[in-house]
């Protein structure tokens, strides 16, 4: 039976029942901005998890920017990773992914310094990272998010999300140690068919749910 949730603070709560053995362990949530920051925040705060931002973006298509093509996230160097399908049929001029790439390394940077203004990052080395989102489609951020985070070398690598398509779960089964998706769906239609309010997350949500979270100690036990 497919479950639309009331909203992305109810699909944390969720998931954060399903992270729950992680609680008081050595992790870190990292929320894709902006529809992951709320459901993030609600799991940052049942595992008693600091809260961060994994700033990812996707390339979408010029004709049809909901498409991914692909995704870049923010690394030195940036981690960009590419739909092949979708690439082959619909962007096979490199210069059309360059600049897509460009434009969105651009917005990358204008909200690294929105949200974050000089702070640094929280490293993922030798913790539990975990990747969360709204939900997923193509799973091209979640990729790049992960890859970017992987480099770090972070104990264990875990996605989070409340739905995604069958297909695109396993696809990414290779990039984590683990996917806690609480509706795997085969018939999927998009992200926000699986909620009853699924409104635009702005930019002073996310930055009000992560001055909120701040106060979250960092954890003390070992994963």
């Amino acid at each position: 039976m497919t479950l639309r949730y009331a909203d992305r603070a109810e699909a944390g709560r969720l998931l954060a029942q399903a992270l729950g053995r992680h609680r008081d362990h050595l992790c870190v949530i990292y929320a894709l901005p902006r529809g992951g920051v709320p459901v993030g925040f609600e799991i940052a705060r049942a595992l008693h998890a600091p809260l961060d931002l994994m700033l990812v973006r996707k390339l979408g298509v010029p004709y049809q920017p909901e498409l991914a093509m692909g995704a870049v996230a923010d690394g030195d160097p940036p981690v960009v990773v590419l739909n092949d399908d979708i690439v082959a049929v619909v962007a096979s001029d490199k210069r059309v992914i360059a600049e897509a790439t460009a434009r969105e390394s651009a917005e990358i940077e204008r909200r690294r310094k929105l949200y974050l203004g000089g702070r640094q990052a929280l490293s993922a080395a030798g913790r539990i990272a975990i990747v969360v989102d709204d939900g997923l489609a193509t799973g091209a951020t979640a990729r790049a998010a992960l890859r970017a985070l992987k480099r770090q070398k972070p104990s264990r690598l875990i996605l989070a999300v409340p739905v995604a398509p069958a297909e695109t779960v396993a696809v990414l089964k290779p990039e984590a140690d683990e996917i806690v998706c609480l509706q795997v769906v085969e018939d999927f239609i998009a992200v926000g068919a699986y909620y009853r309010n699924f409104r635009q997350v702005e930019d002073e949500e996310v930055a009000r749910l992560l001055a909120a979270a701040a106060p979250e100690a960092a954890p003390a036990k070992g994963g």
